[in-house]
């Protein structure tokens, strides 16, 4: 291991040693992987742990992953978790169990799928390899990887900042979510109000990130490795590829004049981005069927006319060709272009399989290798893959995101390289590719300040006016002529060329960092015009009109007229102009959330309308018809009025946003809940809101949908309602306990799960009732923020979602147990009842026994009888005995 690398190894152990996660963010080529293997064989020998680790990587380098454990650590036992359905479940059953292996290599795709196998594993440590595919915390994969549970996590990227800080506040949540819990917090930390407060920033930035994250350049630390060169190589277009850039331009010229909307401008850009790399990729631009190959293939693209010129040259010098590009259906043109040529080739897109990506890269590798093209997709075949062998990297097309751009350039530019690498990015002459290759130099000038010296940019995507600009760019040269403007020039002059536009644009780009102070993405129309002399206060309107507009071309038409004729007819005197006559009322439009009585409108409106065209017609009628029209009279005054009226018991003033808004707050807060929905009304009254509502509950029937409508709202309520069940459904369980936060108890019965213990369920619930059921952001910020969870990873990186079911089955258990509380209290009532009953009474054959106790019985000449059994002799036995229970 070289110095810096050891020292990278070290600086990975004090991390282990402090438990905290970090960023190995080293700039791509320095060995990442090798200090990360380091890491995990530093602790199966010295601290004797053997795991269980997780790499994830992208599925081109896992077979570099293995490769590379088994090289520089092979005692630890490594298992490469990926294949098709059989294969992964012979893995899972036989090699992915416990105390097999110490390592598993997967990729983000099988850990997506399998995350419910991998999941049952406590991982010691969790390795995200190109760790920038999880910037988006919202994404499946960054959402999924939150998932496992871990004792330590590291990312591993070149590129910790692609777009903007938000992506880096991503990764640094994902490894300390309870530091780096709110992204608003943290663009707070870093924002810059002047220039006076530059420095302040940038140590701030600093003092955050040193723990965390390792960053060193080839340029600070590999001096051994050779430099790399780039240049950009400008060609001209073909008469096709003219003819189809017009084209395009043409077909969407309203929209390009008129600044339509950013998608619709970003299709039109790949469009012509396109047509710039070879119009054989639209659809019936090539001759055929039958499809050949030939010179046709070559002369109908400048970018294959450059190649063409190029490749002999470095074939000629043994050098070893990568050629990047982003649309895969441009590497089938290539592909036969390479056979028609005779070069032998690998190639490398997405939807290549992982044993051929390996196989392909083995046999680029391989000593003596007669391999002098290597094929590959931007995205696909720049991460992560050591192709050091070459040293020529031919960026047909560029991405977008120069990041990509750079990953792709390092594939060659390593440790391990041994001589110079050329890069030559291809560029389309007066097209939209000039700007796109600008405004990605911009935005590394603006890279280079974030990470490398701390400065921060506010990085955002191409916004609709840098489209614009892009697209109109060079279509003026497009339009003037239909002649191809490749040049036969030798390939050493167009190199020469390219290598002065490229020193130009590079002391431009220098400029431009030193005077960016205002750590922003600006637009790009003053980035290369430092003209000192320029009168700021004199703006050229011809200037801003062209680069706003683009002229059509002239159309060319056949002359179908006479000349003599167009005049005369032109210069004819016509007769006197007619009065105008009077204009024909225009309904107004009339919606049916308007709720106007539009049958009684229409009525009256038709009336207006005939007896106006009736009138008009009779002016306009010469002589005495044979018969006359049935007479049409006017609106009278009342019937004016009424129409008046009409107009205004409507809700005019109500849009069809208004009604939404309206229909959304219903759902959201009920019909009844009148003040509420007038909250979220934006210039609309509590009143006006009330008389709205009050319509609308007598006449929805008259709206379009109103099925749906309705269905929504009280699908709405339902909600509502089911929320205030489960809010009383936890109360009735809190009044049980006199401390619930220390006493509740939870009747799991056989629905416990391993993920979740008593305490954190306790506290789920004690929350949820302080406060309300649904505000899952604050439930998320307490578990974070509460000393009782604070080394508890699993809990305080769970996402709102999860945390939202968890709620969820914990409140059925209540509602169950809350059952069975009633139950029993009801049969305990029953109980008590039947117990006074029983004390208190006597029962009907008790009553009988003790009416029955023997008594003297009296003789006939006794006075009247006053005892119950004193009753006639005909009631008793002929013999004189007690009668029977059964009598």
């Amino acid at each position: 291991m070289r110095d810096y690398q050891l020292a990278g190894l070290n600086w990975l152990i004090r991390l282990y040693e402090n438990g905290i996660n970090g960023i190995l963010a080293d700039e791509m080529g320095l060995g990442k992987t090798l200090q990360t293997i380091s890491l995990l064989g530093y602790l199966h020998e010295f601290r004797g742990i053997t795991g269980p680790h997780m790499v994830v990587a992208p599925k081109s380098t896992l077979g570099n992953w293995m490769k590379e454990i088994q090289r520089f650590c092979p005692v630890l036992r490594a298992v490469k978790f990926l294949g098709n359905p059989e294969e992964r479940n012979h893995i899972r059953e036989n090699l992915l169990a416990p105390g097999k292996f110490d390592v598993c290599v997967t990729s983000f795709e099988m850990a997506i799928k399998e995350k419910t196998a991998l999941r049952r594993f406590s991982w010691r440590y969790i390795i995200i390899d190109e760790a920038h595919r999880i910037k988006n915390e919202n994404s499946l994969l960054s959402k999924t990887m939150r998932l496992f549970s871990t004792n330590y996590r590291l990312l591993i990227t070149g590129t910790p900042l692609q777009n903007n800080l938000h992506e880096l506040w991503s990764l640094l949540n994902f490894l300390l979510p309870e530091i780096f819990s709110s992204a608003e917090t943290f663009d707070e930390w870093f924002q810059i109000s002047g220039e006076n407060d530059q420095h302040e920033v940038v140590q701030q930035l600093h003092k955050v990130l040193r723990p965390f994250l390792l960053r060193r350049l080839k340029s600070d630390v590999e001096k051994g490795l050779p430099p790399k060169k780039e240049t950009i190589l400008k060609v001209g277009m073909s008469e096709m590829q003219k003819q189809y850039y017009r084209a395009l331009l043409q077909k969407d010229l309203e929209v390009i004049n008129a600044g339509g909307e950013r998608k619709r401008l970003l299709n039109i850009a790949m469009q012509l981005r396109k047509c710039c790399n070879h119009p054989y990729l639209f659809q019936g631009a090539e001759p055929g069927p039958p499809y050949t190959t030939g010179d046709h293939l070559i002369e109908n693209a400048g970018k294959m006319v450059l190649l063409d010129k190029l490749l002999p040259k470095l074939k000629a010098r043994d050098s070893r060709v990568l050629i990047f590009s982003q649309m895969t259906r441009l590497l089938d043109i290539l592909e036969d272009y390479l056979m028609y040529r005779g070069y032998q080739y690998c190639r490398i897109d997405g939807n290549t399989g992982g044993d051929d990506r390996d196989a392909s890269i083995e046999a680029f590798n391989k000593p003596g290798s007669e391999k002098f093209i290597f094929l590959l997709s931007t995205r696909a075949g720049g991460l992560g893959i050591n192709l050091a062998t070459a040293d020529i990297v031919v960026l047909y097309d560029s991405d977008w995101n120069p990041q990509v751009d750079l990953q792709a350039q390092d594939r060659a530019h390593r440790i391990g390289q041994k001589k110079e690498v050329q890069v030559f990015r291809f560029c389309t002459e007066y097209t939209i590719e000039e700007k796109v290759i600008e405004r990605a130099y911009k935005k590394l000038a603006l890279d280079a300040l974030v990470i490398q010296q701390g400065r921060l940019a506010e990085q955002k995507a191409v916004n609709k006016d840098e489209l614009l600009q892009m697209v109109r760019f060079g279509a003026e040269m497009v339009f003037s002529s239909k002649d191809s403007t490749i040049t036969d020039e030798d390939i050493d002059r167009i190199i020469a060329r390219g290598e002065e536009a490229t020193a130009q644009l590079d002391a431009k780009m220098k400029k431009f960092t030193e005077d960016a102070i205002k750590f922003k993405m600006d637009d790009t129309a003053e980035l290369y015009d430092f003209d000192d002399d320029k009168e700021e206060d004199k703006p050229d309107f011809k200037k801003l009109v062209s680069d706003n507009w683009i002229e059509p071309p002239r159309r060319e038409r056949k002359r179908n007229y006479s000349e003599s004729e167009y005049f005369k007819q032109a210069l004819r005197q016509g007769a006197p102009a007619k009065p105008r006559e009077p204009r024909i009322p225009r309904m107004p439009n009339l919606h049916d959330f308007q709720f106007f009585n539009t049958q009684r409108l229409n009525e009256l409106y038709e009336k207006e309308v005939k007896y106006l065209v009736q009138t008009n017609q009779k002016k306009d009628t010469i002589g005495d018809g044979d018969g006359e029209d049935e007479e049409v009279e006017p609106l009278n005054e009342e019937e004016q009025e009424e129409k008046e009226q009409l107009l205004e018991e409507g809700f005019s003033t109500w849009t069809r946003r208004d009604f939404n808004t309206f229909i959304r707050a219903c759902e959201k807060y009920g019909r009844d809940d009148i003040k509420s929905i007038a909250s979220e009304m934006e210039g609309k009254t509590e009143e006006e809101v009330q008389r709205y509502a009050e319509v609308f509950k007598e006449r929805y029937t008259e709206l379009n949908d109103y099925d749906r409508i309705i269905k929504n709202i009280e699908k709405g309520e339902s909600k509502i309602s089911r929320k205030d069940e489960i809010m009383k459904a936890i109360a009735k369980k809190m009044d049980r306990y006199k401390n619930p936060w220390l006493e509740l108890k939870i009747q799991y019965g056989q629905n416990k799960g391993k993920l979740y213990n008593e305490e954190c369920d306790r506290f789920l619930l004690c929350m949820v009732h302080k406060l309300g059921y649904g505000n899952w952001e604050e439930l998320k910020s307490a578990f974070r923020m509460s000393p009782l969870f604070r080394f508890d990873w699993f809990v305080k990186s769970r996402t709102t979602q999860e945390l939202a079911r968890r709620c969820d089955t914990l409140i059925r258990l209540v509602e169950k147990e809350n059952q069975e509380c009633d139950e029993r209290d009801r049969q305990a009532r029953k109980d008590k009842k039947v117990g006074y009953c029983s004390t208190t009474h006597f029962p009907p054959f008790a009553l009988v026994f003790k009416n029955m106790t023997p008594t003297k019985r009296p003789s006939s000449s006794s006075p009247a009888m006053d005892s119950p059994m004193q009753t006639p002799s005909k009631r008793g036995r002929r013999d004189g005995s007690a009668p029977s229970v059964s009598d």
